[in-house]
């Protein structure tokens, strides 16, 4: 046997030799290796370093990130026999005796592994009782506790993240409670306040399993009473665990609160008020989570009201929020004026704690929000304070999102000179803060900025994009992008001029010189600037064509620099395909605003340059350029097939990106527009593409998000190629059966989204192989799969998740079939049942007017199908 005290020694050292020597050990002799460590780990003497790696090494033999290899750890455990495994066990619960704290804290993190894998099948009989033993003999001592406490937490913690496994199985309530009485004894006042932050610690991993333990009113008074203690501990550790566990007890307890309210309330201000930092952010991280947990109920009701339902009682909103709001207020208002001005830009200290708090609880209470903070930013937004200046925009900022505009319009009108001031304060804090307000209110508000105001606002705001402050430049361009998009709805090839228009060319120059700034990769400025610039063109009326004729070439000289950029780190390979993106989604922009007619002498030195950019390996920008290629496809039409050979190789490879599911999507969008654009002349394409697309929909790893649109690319496919689909059409109808099975629990929102996203592919796809074999003259070869696309309408017919997306394209699908096949008698038989009529007049009724379009036309087609003899 292998001397691992060697091997562990040099392992900690970043041994690569070692590293794999402990691989290859596990693989071969898992059990042998287990051992090892644990005896290792038990062996008072050795170094306690070597000790704490051999228990992290032993967990880590059990733990994985990966599901399926999590599961197959698990199972690598289970399949040892009872004997080799308590060999492991015993030395384990021994360890926590260990004199050395780390070596106790590091075997209890080894145990909980194991126990979260054997407790929910009643193994490891002996666990439970060793730890309440260790928690309650007064011989042991306070490293054995803080140990066994710890364990009892980390435990339901990994018990918790391992319920998304196939097999994954609760711990019996039994175990629960048990855990529980020790834990919360552990909290009591009478305990020493390092086994007091431990237990409450424990207490935050654990709440998740305590459902019955909440519906048993004594039992909750218990818990409740040991929490409210601890946060008046005198340990301001103890302090801050304990508001978190209060905050999470919130988030899964919400119904159980009405009792303790009043107390937690005044515990929370008092806190807020005077105590330590991290206790007071713990304290306002409750309403943070009291404001979540209430916006999902209220929009939850909205829901029900507009279905003329009532939401049930256990659902429905106590509106605690509203109700702290005036006590709440002024508090949040003074956590304002805590700036820091050596704090970074990521950093979360009280002033942020109130800042988000502050937007939270507007985004909950809405107009009630208008009162209790106003008189705060009319008294200080001019301030002789730059603190108080500050603090009231940032008030200001905060309550933008909530109110009705209606609410809040005179307050922006009146705000905008007052505005337009601060955002030349002295103080770059000040002025970054104005920015940011100002770039709300377009985002949120630009319809309450008075027209007077704006040539002065737009001018501010490109002298701002100057400003030596990087976060101020970035905050400046982010204000006019939203302020741009407020024209996005005016945006059409038919719009002549805009407010825009005379401030057009002004407007991008000043965005090219943020671009080259030398700190311009320093609060996402960059970004901002390029983003800004995108919009602009997106928004532009058609008095600026010629401008945006000019950018073009400025675009691809921007793109050649950035191509030959030289990079020396990660970093720089970081900002060289940030920048190389950037500019490729300018091609995207220009391409959809710009004739065939303008770009015909530079798209194919434009191609050339996407292609270039396809080639680099790994890189981060391949889904910009993929979109900027579909641009082009659709710009050129027919045009486009000049690139497809050329192309062709980096298409299939984006098809492929399984593991980058984003990039893969960008890929078979792009396929889906180039079918629209140049037609047949796809189809020498086609084999391999669609060998691709299947293989997606086999691969039992890839995100699911891809599926839906590869389904709907059959579709694409089969319209662009017509009667040239037939190949195909077998396998594809296949997968789109067995696609259409797919099911969501009731309780599963995510997944019921999912499965509609997904139904609403497959029935696209079926109406692009109807339409696509009906103009190929095949449509014969789709006659053997109505009967179970009809089953398949059915099932959607009675499914109450059903969303309109669903139901437009089922009755654009039943539309499609009886034009296209109405006159066989099977196909009549099919789209003549009831449940057909039902679902078109259903739809009928909807409120999207698309859906009510489509399903008038679809029910005269039908009725004049059935119709005839």
């Amino acid at each position: 046997m292998p001397n691992l005290t060697e091997i562990l020694d040099a392992a900690s050292r970043a041994d690569k030799q070692a590293e794999q020597a402990l691989t290859e050990w596990e693989n071969s002799n898992f059990a042998e290796l287990a051992l090892g460590l644990v005896t290792e780990l038990a062996t008072e003497g050795k170094p306690s370093h070597l000790r704490s790696l051999a228990a992290i090494h032993l967990k880590n033999m059990l733990n994985a990130k990966d599901t399926q290899l999590q599961a197959a750890k698990h199972q690598r455990w289970k399949t040892l026999d009872a004997g080799a495994r308590n060999a492991v066990k015993e030395p384990l619960l021994a360890s926590f005796r260990s004199p050395e704290p780390k070596i106790a804290h590091y075997a209890a993190v080894a145990a909980s592994e194991i126990a979260a894998v054997e407790l929910p099948f009643n193994e490891w009989p002996q666990f439970l009782p060793t730890l309440l033993e260790y928690c309650s003999s007064g011989a042991s001592t306070e490293t054995i506790k803080i140990a066994s406490i710890e364990c009892l937490g980390f435990t339901a913690e990994r018990a918790s993240d391992l319920s998304d496994l196939t097999d994954a199985q609760d711990i019996p309530d039994p175990a629960i409670d048990s855990m529980l009485t020790a834990i919360v004894g552990g909290i009591q006042a009478g305990s020493a306040e390092p086994i007091r932050l431990a237990a409450t610690t424990a207490l935050r991993n654990a709440l998740v399993f305590c459902n019955k333990n909440f519906d048993k009113k004594p039992e909750r008074d218990a818990i409740m009473s040991a929490v409210c203690d601890a946060t008046r501990s005198p340990d301001a550790r103890v302090r801050t665990a304990a508001f978190d566990c209060l905050a999470q007890i919130a988030f899964l307890y919400y119904n159980h609160l009405q009792d303790y309210m009043t107390t937690v309330f005044e515990l929370t201000v008092t806190a807020i008020k005077g105590d330590e930092e991290p206790v007071a952010k713990n304290a306002i991280e409750f309403w943070n989570t009291i404001c979540d947990v209430e916006q999902e109920r209220l929009d939850e009701a909205a829901e029900y009201a507009e279905s003329g339902q009532q939401i049930p009682a256990d659902r429905r909103c106590v509106e605690y929020a509203k109700a702290a709001l005036g006590q709440l207020a002024p508090l949040l208002l003074e956590t304002l004026t805590k700036q820091d001005e050596d704090a970074d830009e990521d950093s979360y200290n009280l002033h942020m704690a109130g800042t988000v708090c502050l937007g939270l609880i507007s985004q909950t209470v809405e107009d009630a929000i208008v009162a209790p903070i106003m008189p705060f930013v009319t008294q200080n937004i001019q301030s002789q304070d730059w603190r108080m200046r500050d603090a009231a925009i940032m008030a200001f900022q905060c309550i933008l999102d909530g109110p009705a505009t209606s609410t809040i319009s005179p307050a922006v009108s009146q705000s905008i000179p007052a505005l337009l001031q601060a955002i030349s304060d002295p103080h770059p804090m000040v002025r970054d803060t104005t920015a940011h307000c100002i770039s709300q209110i377009c985002k949120l508000h630009v319809h309450s900025i008075p027209n007077e105001m704006f040539p002065q606002l737009l001018q501010q705001l490109m002298d701002k994009c100057g400003d030596p402050s990087a976060k101020v430049a970035s905050q400046a361009c982010s204000a006019i992008h939203n302020l741009a998009s407020a024209f996005q709805d005016e945006a059409t090839e038919f719009q002549q001029t805009n407010a825009l228009s005379a401030y057009m060319n002004q407007l991008l120059q000043v965005l090219w010189k943020v671009c080259d700034r030398e700190d311009s990769i320093e609060s996402n400025l960059r970004v901002s600037a390029m983003e800004a610039i995108a919009i602009l063109v997106q928004v532009s009326a058609a008095d600026q064509k010629a401008l945006l004729v000019q950018l073009l070439p400025a675009v691809m000289e921007r793109l050649g620099h950035a191509l030959n950029m030289q990079v020396t780190g990660k970093e720089d390979t970081e900002n060289k395909e940030q920048l190389q993106g950037l500019l490729c989604a300018l091609f995207q922009v220009l391409y959809q605003k710009l004739d065939k007619g303008d770009v015909g002498l530079v798209t194919d030195q434009v191609m050339t340059m996407l292609l270039t950019v396809l080639q680099a390996q790994n890189s981060s920008c391949h889904e910009e350029a993929f979109s900027a290629i579909s641009a082009i496809a659709d710009l050129l039409e027919e045009d486009f097939v000049k690139y497809m050979d050329a192309l062709k190789p980096f298409l299939i490879a984006g098809l492929k990106s399984f593991a980058s599911y984003r990039l893969c999507m960008v890929a078979v969008a792009a396929v889906g527009d180039i079918c629209r654009a140049i037609e047949h002349r796809i189809q020498p394409y086609c084999d391999e593409i669609m060998t691709v697309l299947v293989d997606s929909l086999k691969d039992v790893s890839i995100n699911r998000s891809v599926k839906p649109p590869v389904i709907s690319c059959f579709g694409d496919i089969a319209l662009a190629i017509g009667g040239a689909y037939e190949p195909y059409l077998q396998l594809s109808a296949m997968m789109l059966m067995q696609a259409s099975n797919t099911q969501a629990p009731e309780d599963d929102e995510d997944l019921i989204e999912y499965v509609n996203v997904l139904r609403q592919a497959i029935l696209e796809a079926y109406t692009g192989i109807v339409q696509g074999l009906k103009g190929g003259q095949k449509l014969q070869l789709f006659m053997p799969y109505v009967s179970s696309i009809v089953q398949f309408l059915q099932q959607l017919a009675g499914d109450p998740n059903r969303d309109d997306g669903v139901l437009k394209a089922a009755v654009a699908l039943v539309g499609d079939i009886a034009q296209a096949m109405g006159t066989e008698a099977a196909v009549k038989s099919q789209i003549g049942q009831p449940f057909v009529g039902q679902m078109l007049q259903a739809a009928s009724a909807s409120p999207s007017e698309g859906t009510r379009e489509l399903a008038i036309w679809a029910l005269q087609v039908v009725q004049t199908v059935c119709a005839s003899s």
